[in-house]
């Protein structure tokens, strides 16, 4: 039998991973890969039989390495702190790692809840992210602080799993503000090199919220569809605003009361 490691990543998450864990008791391995949270999710993981290790945040392709440097087992299962594996899923998986001809990744589909219903669209099903099943000596992730890819060391094709895992996303829109703040401050320094205007941060928004709306049928998730939308307008709006802030340095700080008075 093949034994297969979970790890979940997480900060400040204590009031979701208890739920996150219990879905994974199902593996050989729990190893949760923490930033040094203060809320108590730590000592939560370890309470149910996880093993934790502490990482320094440097973003999340490096977070992600050194998650899979600490597991010992030859497969891995990739879950965020967000997440719950179904019994179907984790059913899915044992077969498939014991199965003789399984390559070496595989996709898996993710259905997202949110404002208290599953959302089929807004590019929100099957949500695919890199592929969260795989040989732990086939898969590695770039080195980007948000929205990392992944590198697949395996000529074979990677196959798609069919039970979805549950993803809640956003416990409020206090959280949903929380973290286009952070991923557009995260993805603020990878674009800050480029040519950019106010002009180009407002395309890059408006774009951001017809591409979810329209062309993903946001629209037909009702005002859930909207609200996702519209928060893609804002966290891309303001990436491209604090990159612009990066370029622009000294130039938008505020005036001295040491400069006479005088203002831009």
């Amino acid at each position: 039998m093949s034994k297969i490691s979970v790890y979940i990543i997480a900060y400040n998450e204590a009031e979701k991973v208890r739920a996150t864990i219990e879905s994974a008791t199902w593996a050989d391995e729990i190893v949760l890969v923490d930033s040094w949270s203060t809320d108590g999710t730590p000592e939560i993981a370890v309470g149910m039989g996880a093993r934790v290790v502490q990482v320094d945040f440097k973003g999340f392709g490096d977070l992600r390495n050194q998650a899979l440097a600490a597991c010992s087992h030859d497969w891995v299962f990739s879950l965020d702190a967000d997440e719950r594996c179904t019994p179907e899923a984790a059913a899915e998986i044992r077969a498939v790692i014991n199965d003789p001809n399984a390559v070496d990744a595989y996709w898996m589909p993710r259905r997202n809840f949110f404002m208290g219903r599953w959302i089929r669209h807004s590019g929100w099903y099957p949500n695919y992210r890199q592929p969260q099943l795989f040989r732990k000596s086939c898969m590695q992730y770039e080195l980007k602080a948000v929205h990392e890819g992944y590198v697949l060391h395996s000529t074979k094709p990677i196959g798609t799993l069919k039970n979805p895992i549950w993803q809640f996303p956003f416990k409020n829109m206090a959280e949903v503000m929380h973290k286009a703040n952070r991923y557009s401050s995260l993805g603020a320094e990878r674009i800050a090199q480029r040519k950019l205007s106010m002009g180009t941060a407002l395309a890059h928004g408006v774009w951001a919220f017809i591409k979810h709306y329209i062309f993903k049928l946001g629209i037909l998730d009702g005002w859930a569809g909207f609200v996702i939308a519209l928060g893609n307008f804002e966290g891309t709006f303001f990436r491209y605003v604090k990159a612009i802030e990066i370029q622009k340095g000294k130039e938008w700080q505020p005036p001295s009361l040491t400069s006479g008075g005088k203002l831009p």
